[in-house]
């Protein structure tokens, strides 16, 4: 298995230039643990800043976070491990079409902070799950939501970044993978469990700086090495391991690797897949997912908000050029290893028989980076995975503790859901692990469709029902819940054909139902959007309206409205306990009962900060959330963020048709 640093392997570039991986050594080692001890100083740093001893300080950062910090975070946690690993993949697998994520992904920031993120704060909620209560009323909404959530966290964000940044480390340090993962964990959970979302938040931007300066550098090396990109496009084509499967196609780059948009009939990405279902699976991601929109949370205001986002979309189309052309390049270079397609051949080169196109881009940071540099691009990848994992763990605690846990027992102090939400990261990580074996064959050994098409069995719904809840006051609770039912029972069907059929070996006959074999995972995300959408519109119409004085400033409409709101019943009596639990709490503090010494080692160890008590009267309580709950913009500011948006979309369009 050709998998550490000392492999005999080389590889040409075309011209005759052999190259081949040489040892991690002292010099790349420093580098790596300057790095990591950087990611501690500034994560204790944060964590010292922050307001760990409330539920507000600890999960959305006080909310006094700057654009730059805002758009780093939202960047450096969408481009994690399994986007390096994985796009650089499929790249190298089947062309540029990948980068189509990316690139959908630009827009969908923009409808994240122009449409969703100013119902999200004039509601006043942490979590998305929060809001559906809010809007709708009853709990099996937010229950729902958050335990679907944590499904989707566990199938595809957690194992896919702990497998990604397994294959990475087998491949550049033949160190037991296990064991590298254990303690990238640990360093990882010190500033997450700690510090909470504004340590999360500091790191992420000093890791965005390192992951784009390593990628950046590693393209133009690779760049070079393989002529630019007329030589790239030259040369992909001819890039065809010795050994592939008689009387089949498989292994042979794909005739239109260089374009977005592909043909229909297109087994990689069709282009109606590509415009529908892609665009459908972004706008959940960065539009309803609690990872995404924590961090427009803890925005300053609005202005921070859309300029966060607007810098995090400028970002997202370096991916095109730092991780999916060098994927290519690396199959070019590597025809091999990363274009191998006989089982057996895969099975010596990455221990999977259903392809080694996940290695393409640790292959090159092995053999096309010098010492010094390979230790920097090993830190940038290690980086993308501590990145992506600790904004997984800390929205993972913040939908268990408030939409779960509060639910089990309604008493619970801030001190105790603190406590129970570091816990429960620990419990995600021991069941993601458990999970990683079944994704690594899964999808053709392309991760990165793996996680596109897991997510495509349960996203959709939840979009449709966002959507209708901001856009349509007319939906209520009965309409979103059964919808989503309707919406989950089809995508569970899917993902039971999918997983229990498998995808047939290269050169096998397909014997799977047609609504498999003949239905593209991007088709599905599209069709299963539009039976939910329906669904949820036609039930809500067949039962009666939510009363309009329970909705305000839950809906587009309603956003600045004055109006006092009326709460649901379950919501008045939920709020009532809570209510009467801070004035018991607050009577302690008063009477100054001495705290027990295992009580204070405990909050300690987990980074929990007692309150102190703030004599606040009811009517400076209500000025306090109304500049919280605040949309309102400065006029000048607003036409900034606009014009700059107009700007992106245009940059964004050009680059549609250039490689469309």
């Amino acid at each position: 298995m050709a998998t550490g640093t000392n492999s005999s392997s080389t590889a040409s570039d075309g011209r005759g230039t052999a190259f081949s991986g040489g040892v991690v050594d002292t010099v790349d080692l420093v580098i790596i643990i300057i790095y990591l001890a950087l990611c501690m100083v500034t994560g204790l740093w944060a964590t010292w800043r922050a307001n760990r001893g409330s539920v507000s300080g600890y999960f959305l950062a006080g909310r006094d976070i700057l654009w730059f910090a805002v758009g780093a975070s939202l960047f450096s946690s969408n481009i994690g491990s399994g986007s390096f690993i994985g796009l650089a993949g499929t790249g190298a697998a089947s062309g540029i079409a990948v980068a189509s994520y990316e690139l959908n992904g630009l827009y969908c920031l923009l409808l994240l902070a122009w449409l969703f993120v100013p119902v999200y704060i004039s509601s006043g909620v942490y979590t998305m799950p929060e809001y559906l209560m809010k809007r709708f009323g009853g709990s099996r909404l937010q229950v729902y939501m958050a335990v679907l959530s944590l499904v989707i966290y566990i199938f595809t964000k957690i194992s896919s970044d702990i497998y990604a940044g397994a294959i990475f480390i087998q491949q550049a340090l033949n160190w037991n993978m296990y064991l590298s993962i254990t303690v990238l964990l640990a360093i990882t959970a010190v500033y997450t469990v700690t510090g909470g979302l504004k340590a999360v938040i500091y790191t992420d931007t000093l890791q965005t700086v390192i992951m784009v300066g390593g990628a950046v550098v590693l393209m133009v090396i690779s760049f070079v090495k393989v002529g630019g990109l007329p030589g790239l496009q030259e040369k992909y084509f001819h890039s065809v391991p010795g050994r592939v499967v008689p009387n089949s196609t498989c292994g042979l780059p794909n005739p239109d690797a260089f374009h977005l948009l592909q043909p229909a009939t297109s087994s990689d990405l069709p282009w109606p897949g590509n415009v529908l279902g892609i665009t459908i699976l972004s706008a959940w991601y960065f539009c309803n997912d609690q990872v995404l929109v924590q961090r427009t949370l803890a925005a300053k205001n609005m202005h921070h908000v859309k300029g966060g986002a607007i810098l995090a979309a400028y970002l997202k189309v370096l991916p095109l050029f730092t991780i999916v052309f060098p994927g290519m390049i690396s199959r070019v270079l590597f025809p091999e290893e990363v274009g191998c397609v006989h089982p057996e051949d895969c099975e010596r080169v990455c221990e999977n028989k259903a392809g080694c196109s996940n290695i393409a881009y640790p292959k090159l940071v092995i053999e096309l980076m010098p010492t010094g540099l390979k230790g920097m691009m090993l830190a940038a990848m290690m980086a993308a995975l501590m990145s992506s994992l600790t904004s997984v763990f800390n929205s993972s605690a913040t939908i268990f503790t408030i939409d779960i846990w509060k639910r089990i027992r309604p008493r619970a102090t801030e001190a105790e859901m603190l406590v129970v939400g570091r816990v429960f990261v620990l419990i995600l990580i021991g069941l993601s692990i458990v999970w990683v074996p079944v994704l690594q064959l899964s999808q053709g050994g392309q991760l990165f469709n793996y996680i596109q098409s897991v997510t495509g069995y349960f996203a959709p719904p939840v979009l449709a029902l966002f959507l209708l809840a901001v856009l349509w006051p007319r939906t209520n609770e009965q309409g979103a819940f059964w919808g989503l039912m309707v919406g989950l029972v089809t995508g569970v069907v899917r993902m039971a054909l999918d997983f229990g059929y498998g995808s047939p070996a290269c050169g096998e006959e397909d014997t799977r139902p047609a609504v498999v074999a003949r239905v593209h995972y991007l088709h599905f995300t599209a069709i299963n959007f539009g039976i939910s959408l329906l669904a949820i519109m036609v039930i809500s119409l067949l039962t009666p309206p939510i009363d309009s004085r329970h909705i305000v400033r839950l809906t587009w409409y309603t956003r600045h409205s004055e109006e006092e709101r009326v709460e649901f019943v379950e919501e008045r009596k939920q709020h009532d306990k809570v209510n009467a639990l801070i004035a018991e709490k607050r009577e302690e503090v008063k009477e100054n009962k001495p705290v027990p010494s295992w009580k204070r080692c405990l909050q300690l160890l987990c980074g929990y900060e007692p309150p102190k008590d703030i004599d606040m009267s009811e009517e400076e309580a209500r000025d306090m959330q109304k500049l919280i709950t605040s949309v309102r913009e400065k006029r000048k500011w607003k036409i900034f963020v606009n014009v700059n948006a107009v700007i992106l979309m245009c940059f964004g369009a050009f680059l549609w048709a250039y490689f469309g």
